[in-house]
């Protein structure tokens, strides 16, 4: 959170710099709507209009925050990276982003393995009637919906998987079966919870 104001964004973006040895980053993303977010944000559009950055962007922004922040801001966020997969769909967030033309990403876009979705029976079947698995289902699912997705893994043959989901589209029946998935909230991290924002705070509360 000692990034989350105008000097702060603007030394932690030398730093990224220097660690990587770039001259520009493609894509920089604030991680929380928290701290002095909007200062970091001047200092992102700054670096971002002279040429240093080629998009900007924001992550964890629910739609009464985004809402604010893309109706303040002088430069819109150009993606907004939120927990999305088949249990959490934010259907309602995504229709606001595209009102606002940002691009969705999603972050674990496997649940981070829970629910069973690498072997969840209706993501199996599916899978089955292309020669696809239930991640690859689930990942073109999300696709489908016009979110962008970054999967993440350490083994090679399931790097190749995750990129192999151009050839085949779900149909609006297959889309449909995956929608009662969704429960409605996060059980990976609880933004509205007071404890966690005081974490990233450095308070941490019994």
């Amino acid at each position: 959170m000692s990034d989350s104001s105008y000097e702060g964004a603007k030394k932690a973006f030398e730093n990224s710099l220097q660690k990587l040895g770039l001259e520009y980053l493609d894509l920089y993303l604030l991680h929380q709507p928290m701290g002095d977010y909007y200062g970091a944000w001047r200092a992102l559009e700054e670096l971002y209009k002279g040429g240093r950055i080629r998009a900007i962007g924001i992550c964890n922004f629910y739609p009464h925050v985004l809402a604010d922040f893309c109706e303040t801001v002088e430069v819109m966020p150009m993606v907004n990276q939120v927990e999305l997969h088949p249990f959490f769909q934010q259907t309602d967030a995504l229709s606001l982003m595209k009102e606002y033309e940002v691009q969705p990403e999603a972050w674990g876009p496997f649940a981070e393995g829970k629910h069973g979705i690498f072997t969840d029976p209706v993501l199996t079947e599916i899978g089955a009637k292309y020669g696809k698995s239930a991640a690859q289902v689930a990942l073109r699912w999300n696709v489908q919906r016009g979110v962008v997705v970054i999967p993440k893994s350490t083994h090679r043959d399931r790097m190749e998987q995750n990129f192999d989901i151009w050839n085949f589209s779900l149909t609006e029946d297959e889309m449909k079966a995956i929608a009662p998935f969704d429960i409605g909230h996060s059980e990976i991290v609880n933004h509205f919870d007071p404890n966690f924002v005081r974490a990233l705070h450095g308070r941490f509360v019994k």
